[in-house]
């Protein structure tokens, strides 16, 4: 048997066998770890939303936040700068994902889905024109392409919570905050993408790998969240309006109609009441049950709506002994926490709070 000389087989504290431990530990860039987290909130959300109608566009974008995690550990981690030719036409197609998914909320084109699919493709089109005419545009067309959907986002917001038509009435704040976030984290990327393109110009790519590996993946987590989030289809609870204005005679009556459909159908007992349900049931137009709530109540569609449901739950809390969630999906809610968000709200106490001090006197 061939024998290893001491000096050979002896680490710096004299053990045998040492050496071992010199030999090369399987590197895990940081990216492999977020696209991981990424999958299982896919997972989580597909499942979440598998007896419902799903939002594709969501979805999709989830899973090109795990494949761009994925790139840019083998790019960054491995040195496998091949992927660096189709990171950036997958980095062109998450802006559109995003703003499809807030579209199918709001309901904004009337387009076939060929032409709207057409229309977002046009992003990564140009990514692949560029990349073969004139790559050093490409940074600062991913750039143009980030903050331009990210406005275009901002302003179907612009309305505030009403925007979300589709969206059911219960819920309404982690959707809306979602959108928001989402929009941020695609600035978040523009912003990254510029400061590596000034970096690369002006210091030879000193600090690109950190800004990447930094920036680039708060943002994918930031968006990956807010897409599960938002993908609830629920709406905000933020005013219609940012300057209220006198309420008008249209505005008493279309309060009045709605008010009266609102106790007589009981329509908030629905869960997935939304603002175009609302809209067709009272036959009056969407915009105009938004902006009279707002002016007349100082208040969105949504909080009118949750009103009911917490003055029936109180009702109910108070003059039966049905238990708290049993009422609380009576009303028409779905989840505890927004049931006792919205009935603070409007009580300024807990369900269990409220009762307790009624039966006391």
């Amino acid at each position: 048997m061939m024998e290893v000389a001491p000096d050979e087989d002896a680490g710096d504290d004299g053990h045998p066998f040492a050496f071992r431990s010199r030999r090369p530990m399987l590197f895990i860039p940081l990216p492999f770890v977020v696209a991981v987290l990424l999958l299982i909130l896919f997972v989580i959300v597909f499942k979440r939303d598998e007896e419902g109608q799903p939002n594709r566009p969501f979805l999709v974008l989830i899973l090109l936040s795990v494949l761009q995690s994925v790139l840019s550990g083998l790019r960054w981690g491995y040195g496998v700068q091949v992927v660096g030719v189709i990171a950036p036409v997958i980095a062109a197609m998450v802006p559109p994902l995003a703003y499809a998914g807030v579209s199918r909320l709001v309901r904004t084109s009337r387009r076939p889905l060929p032409a709207r699919i057409a229309l977002h493709a046009i992003p990564a089109a140009v990514i692949l024109l560029l990349m073969v005419f004139w790559r050093e545009a490409i940074d600062i067309a991913l750039v143009l392409i980030f903050v331009g959907y990210a406005l275009a986002i901002l302003l179907l917001m612009r309305p505030g919570a009403d925007a979300l038509r589709l969206a059911p009435f219960e819920g309404a704040v982690p959707a809306y905050r979602a959108i928001i976030f989402a929009a941020a984290a695609l600035c978040l990327s523009a912003a990254v993408d510029a400061f590596v393109f000034f970096d690369f110009t002006w210091a030879h790519g000193e600090h690109a790998l950190t800004l990447i590996s930094v920036g680039n993946l708060v943002a994918l987590v930031i968006l990956g969240i807010a897409a599960a989030a938002a993908s609830r289809s629920r709406a905000p609870d933020e005013t219609v309006e940012t300057a209220p204005r006198p309420e008008t005679t249209e505005d008493r009556e279309t309060i009045a109609t709605v008010d009266a459909l609102m106790e007589a159908k009981k329509l908030y007992r629905d869960a997935n009441l939304n603002l175009d349900r609302l809209a067709r049931k009272a036959g009056i137009p969407a915009r105009q049950i938004s902006a009279a709530i707002n002016r007349a109540m100082d208040k969105n569609v949504s909080q009118y709506v949750n009103d009911y449901r917490v003055g029936e739950a109180c009702r109910l809390l108070a003059g039966t002994e049905k238990p708290v969630t049993e009422v609380m999906f009576e009303v028409g809610f779905q989840t505890k926490s927004n049931f006792n968000r919205e009935f603070r709200r409007v009580t300024d106490m807990t369900p269990v709070a409220w009762r307790q001090r009624k039966a006391e006197g």
